[in-house]
């Protein structure tokens, strides 16, 4: 396969084709066009006109031989063809709006975004900011760099990495040149950057959209246009060490954004010995596999007549994968649990999962990984094809809690609802896993990989409700200080005043805004500053005197606010005493 991005289109190639239109036919043709009635436009000489130099100029790039001229007829064309329906819709609606606005018009546009997207503004985007710039951070710390890829890759590029998944990528549509997609994910976009590239070792973390054809859920975090933030550890090291760097980096971003978590954790190669030594048939483990990870969203019966009824999978088979999947709990427990099955112990792909899930065990705990927060979940499959070692799934307590039942599991049943929003139930909010073979998938080097994924959406759904329902209404902006001024009857605005104070908590590196108007009344101020903590309000007589008034906003309402204006602080010590406020 060729690594290489999708082409960008030359678009010097359409101005060209159209510098060909000639001033005595393509623009006289068109002011005749525009001054024709719309019924008549259609057998006009001056639409001939227009139509006869655009059928010109194709003829005349069809006689041209070369490659790169016949890849301009096609561009010439598209763009001829948009031009005619610019010049259309220019006719239409201006030329008509001036022969008659009272003509009937056709139904309003219905204006919303698509279907699985949202727009981002406030207090949204604020949040939202704040959970990049902890996650970033906690990136920056263990060494990560800045990575950007695309948004859009060639579909050979995609293709095939994603199991039955891949009917979730947004294919986009074919006009004539390379055949692309939306990306599913940032992690095969990595993998193409680093085969692309030649890159041997990395730390790399992104942030950006992702796109999938899903059932979107808005109110749980589920869209299909949602950020995602990964990061990686790409290079051949010992075993399981980077593996054990990427749960910390997940627990010190959890901790930094005060939510509980808990990490599930399987391995890929216990899975797929599992599945062997229960009889499932080599190529059904995938598929099998799939229907699994559904075990957290379907109870078992459901997951069971997946796997039997639409996958052909034995019903005894199905029975001895559900015996083993029932098992949840610390790694030494279900590592000791495994061990003690002999027909398990027989199989190289568990011994080595084993081995591997012990050593992780240690290094954790050298980390400082708390084993309160890691559950070794062996209903834990992620359906992606690409993993090979160690996967994992972090969900937010109390629902990721593990429960270890006698039967097979009854699965992900959704709990009852609850007035008042009580309980946010939005699945798992960061996933991750290594992947030592996909990278070889572009080229004939292998660069062993593990990485995790964060559902910034989700996250920001938890985030929100839980500060709604502590705090009330969430702040729209981030200003920490509002400046404002009163006086008599000659009061003359003090707007020059205003706007120095604001300069001098700006050079501080305080939030600051006042009121873009000479001469505001005093209730309107305070009006604007209602989800502001704090306000400076400055007055003739206390300027004269080298002071302001420094007020605590936001304690009674805008009327309470108005009548009590605060303490007065001396002009040289604003800046200390709204520092202080702001701790």
């Amino acid at each position: 396969m060729q690594l290489r991005l999708p082409i960008a289109r030359n678009r010097r190639s359409i101005a060209s084709s159209f510098a060909r239109f000639t001033p005595s036919t393509s623009q006289t043709s068109l002011r005749q066009l525009r001054q024709t009635p719309p019924l008549q436009r259609l057998s006009s000489p001056a639409a001939g006109a227009v139509a006869s130099s655009t059928t010109r100029t194709e003829n005349v790039l069809h006689s041209r031989k070369t490659k790169a001229q016949r890849r301009e007829l096609v561009t010439t064309r598209a763009a001829s063809e948009a031009f005619s329906d610019d010049v259309e819709h220019d006719l239409d609606s201006g030329m008509a709006s001036k022969e008659g606005k009272d003509k009937a018009k056709g139904p309003a546009v219905q204006l919303k975004t698509p279907k699985g997207t949202r727009d981002w503004t406030g207090a949204d985007m604020i949040l939202r900011d704040e959970i990049f710039t902890t996650i970033t951070d906690v990136f920056k710390r263990h060494g990560g760099v800045p990575l950007d890829t695309p948004v859009f890759e060639l579909k050979e590029v995609l293709a095939g990495k994603y199991g039955e998944d891949s009917r979730l990528i947004y294919d986009l549509a074919d006009q004539g040149g390379e055949l692309t997609a939306l990306r599913y994910d940032l992690t095969v976009p990595f993998a193409r950057f680093l085969a692309m590239n030649k890159v041997q070792q990395i730390k790399r973390y992104q942030i950006a959209k992702v796109y999938r054809r899903d059932q979107p859920a808005v109110a749980r975090g589920r869209m299909r246009e949602f950020y995602q933030c990964d990061f990686d550890i790409a290079g051949t090291y010992d075993r399981m060490i980077p593996d054990a760097e990427i749960l910390r980096v997940i627990c010190e971003i959890f901790d930094a954004l005060q939510e509980p978590i808990v990490i599930k954790l399987n391995h890929r190669q216990i899975l797929d010995g599992l599945f062997a030594v229960s009889g499932v048939p080599a190529d059904k483990i995938r598929t099998i596999s799939s229907a699994v990870d559904k075990l957290d969203k379907l109870p078992w019966a459901d997951v069971k007549k997946e796997m039997v009824d639409e996958k052909g999978l034995d019903a005894a088979v199905a029975d001895r994968i559900g015996d083993y999947v029932k098992h949840s709990g610390d790694i030494p427990a279900i590592v000791a649990l495994l061990k003690a099955d002999a027909a398990l112990c027989a199989n190289s792909d568990i011994q080595q999962g084993l081995d591997d899930m012990e050593l992780l065990n240690g290094f954790l705990e050298a980390l400082g990984v708390p084993s309160t927060k890691v559950s070794f979940d062996m209903a834990l499959c992620r359906g992606l094809d690409y993993y090979t070692g160690l996967i994992f799934e972090v969900t937010a307590q109390p629902s990721a809690a593990a429960v270890e039942t006698d039967a097979a599991p009854a699965g992900g049943t959704k709990p009852p609802k609850k007035k008042g929003g009580e309980e946010i139930q939005v699945g798992s909010i960061a996933a991750g896993g290594r992947y030592d073979n996909l990278v070889g998938m572009y080229g004939k080097t292998q660069i062993p990989c593990v990485g995790i994924s964060f559902g910034v959406d989700r996250i920001f759904t938890i985030m929100k409700a839980k500060r709604e329902k502590a705090e009330g209404r969430s702040r729209v902006r981030e200003t920490d200080v509002y400046v404002m001024a009163f006086g008599g009857g000659s009061f003359n605005g003090l707007l020059k005043e205003r706007m120095q104070v604001a300069r001098r908590l700006w050079d501080a590196g305080i939030k600051a805004e006042f009121a873009a108007k000479t001469k505001p009344r005093l209730p309107q101020q305070f009006k604007a500053a209602e989800d502001v903590p704090l306000g400076v309000i400055l007055g003739e007589d206390e300027l004269a005197n080298g002071q302001v008034r420094l007020k605590v906003l936001g304690t009674g309402g805008a009327e309470a606010d108005e009548k009590d204006r605060g303490q007065l602080v001396s002009e040289d010590d604003l800046v200390a005493e709204i520092k202080k406020l702001l701790i």
